[in-house]
């Protein structure tokens, strides 16, 4: 019946951190003997320490809640355990199925919840116990129970090694592709949600093209009625569409924003929504039965089984390059959601081209190696680059996707600040002005990695990073064509593209180092600069728009990229 760190170690845990309170506790009374001077007898602001052991004992009495959670986890796992032990072997099913569902209402009465609810407790308690990192770092309060829950959730369907490697690679900095950036247990649920299951999309055994078309066959609309005269209408869609509905709706609700707009955000977003539907059409086909116009109607309010337009707003969809090709079917990153299926993305970068921006990603490593655009201004381009780095609000905990962000500057350009990349966050409206009107503090960023913060009381959270590592390789090509160092594998993908027989293989592609580029002419003189020296309102900026841009001559012009 032991699991993880074992009782004694676990109740040692809780021990230390009580008394961790006790002293948080102790000092708080004697601030409190102090007087209402202002200041302790040896300087000490006695309101500001008052304020850092309030948080200090938040920290503690989470910590404490955590470990607590682990201890009932264990309980109950073991109380099942003993209780079907008690039970005798030769029983029949009839009398063990009661047996049990006898324990869960003990359960549920001693806890004052449901007996489902107490159900769904004992399965996740079983399911956090089965997996020993996941108790341990419940144990150790470096998890909170949510955020074990989220591990349970995801791993329920998972044979017992890739429930392992996808524990292992969140939560043990020493695996072999440990995951990048804010730890696990410093990441709020939500957050922590949306990476575990893009790792689990990306490993799960069934291919995310299977489960896809399983799943949007399900599609549906629902109307809940509520109280106070209100009721909720919500929408199960696929990613791409409900993404993209989400985006124009806040990118219109924000547009309506002025001095004489009252409504909130989440107001406008829902009257927004309910305009665009019910101003659509003024009639149903039904209603328009009988009059001439009833055909044209009907046909606006027909769509095809399993054909919705291409949805239209700026969204990055990050492919690795043979999934693209159509080689493999290894999941895509949708900007705002997570993974899609490939054949969702190749869709998507088909149809909608000019709103989709194709972010293609080195199959050595999965690191970006180039953004598609139609645009070449720098500060285009820049953003682009920006929202991939970030791909969302860079504020601690904050969920508030790229396209409904500002871009800030880490060091303002009155204090030296640069127009480069490593200078720039992207942060929602909220955030970015409390950044301007608090102690809150970025850390610095770099060409790859978006800031960290650094709270009022000094507190450090760690910024949020993509995880990446290799895409998945074409059956076509054989074990002998992938070497350690990745050499030689293109000309086997080159062989396997459209009109590649036609088409002369770069050499560039068969001796260049991961991250590299076509090689190109570099510039010479004393008269290079870097166009991060340049502030934005400089003249020189002008003159330079105001050149035509002229693209270097296509070095392959008869090769075409052929999709599916």
């Amino acid at each position: 019946m032991g699991n993880g760190v074992g009782a004694a170690a676990a109740m040692e845990a809780i021990y230390a951190t009580v008394v961790a309170l006790a002293a948080l506790d102790a000092e708080d009374a004697a601030l409190a003997d102090a007087g209402s001077s202002g200041s302790a007898g040896n300087g000490v602001d006695v309101l500001r320490r008052a304020y850092e052991i309030r948080l200090e004992r938040l920290a503690l009495e989470k910590k404490l809640e955590s470990q607590a959670a682990a201890r009932k986890a264990r309980s109950v796992v073991e109380a099942m355990d003993l209780q079907q032990a008690m039970t005798p072997p030769d029983a029949p099913l009839h009398d063990r199925t009661y047996t049990e569902i006898s324990t869960v209402e003990e359960i549920a009465g001693i806890l004052t919840i449901s007996s489902g609810a107490a159900s769904a407790f004992v399965a996740q308690s079983r399911q956090v116990c089965a997996l020993p990192p996941v108790l341990d770092a419940l144990s150790a309060g470096t998890l909170t129970w949510q955020q074990a829950k989220i591990f349970a959730d995801e791993t329920e369907n998972l044979d017992h090694p890739s429930a392992a490697a996808l524990v292992e690679h969140f939560l043990d900095p020493n695996a072999p592709n440990p995951a990048r950036g804010c730890p696990a247990g410093q990441l709020v649920p939500a957050r922590l949600r949306a990476k575990v299951r893009g790792w689990r999309e990306r490993h799960h055994p069934d291919s995310i093209e299977k489960r896809h078309r399983k799943s949007a066959a399900d599609r549906r609309v629902e109307y809940t009625p509520d109280r106070d005269g209100m009721a909720w209408i919500s929408a199960y869609l696929p990613a791409d569409t409900a993404q993209a509905i989400w985006n124009r709706t806040t990118a219109i609700a924000r547009g309506l924003q002025g001095p004489d707009e009252h409504r909130t955000l989440p107001q406008r977003k829902a009257d927004v929504l309910a305009t665009q539907l019910l101003t659509h059409k003024t009639s149903t086909p039904e209603e328009d039965a009988g009059t001439e116009t009833n055909t044209a109607t009907a046909a606006a309010f027909t769509t095809e089984p399993g054909k919705v337009p291409t949805p239209r707003t700026e969204v990055l969809v990050t492919v690795p390059v043979f999934a693209l090709l159509g080689l493999t079917d290894e999941p895509a990153f949708l900007d705002g959601y997570g993974p899609i299926p490939a054949s969702m993305a190749r869709k998507l970068l088909a149809d909608g081209a000019e709103s989709f921006h194709r972010v293609l990603i080195n199959p050595r490593d999965g690191a970006p190696l180039e953004i598609g655009r139609t645009s070449y201004r720098l500060t285009k381009a820049m953003k682009k680059a920006l929202q991939l780095r970030d791909g969302k609000c860079t504020f601690p905990g904050c969920n508030n996707n790229s396209l409904d962000n500002e871009t800030d500057h880490l060091t303002a350009w009155q204090h030296g600040g640069t127009t480069g990349i490593s200078n720039l966050a992207q942060l929602c409206p909220k955030h970015h002005r409390l950044k301007h009107n608090s102690s809150w503090e970025p850390t610095a960023a770099t060409k790859d990695e978006p800031p960290g913060w650094t709270s009022p009381t000094g507190r450090h959270y760690q910024a949020e990073q993509t995880d990446r590592e290799a895409s998945q390789w074409p059956n076509q090509i054989g074990v002998e064509q992938r070497d350690s160092e990745g050499q030689h594998l293109e000309v086997g993908v080159w062989s396997m593209l459209p009109n590649a027989a036609s088409s002369a293989y770069p050499a560039w592609l068969d001796t260049a180092p991961p991250h590299s580029e076509p090689p190109g002419d570099e510039p010479s003189g004393e008269y290079v600069v870097d166009s991060d020296d340049f502030a934005p309102e400089d003249p020189v900026w002008d003159a330079f728009y105001a050149k035509p841009f002229i693209l270097p001559p296509d070095p392959q012009p008869d090769w075409e990229l052929m999709l599916s």
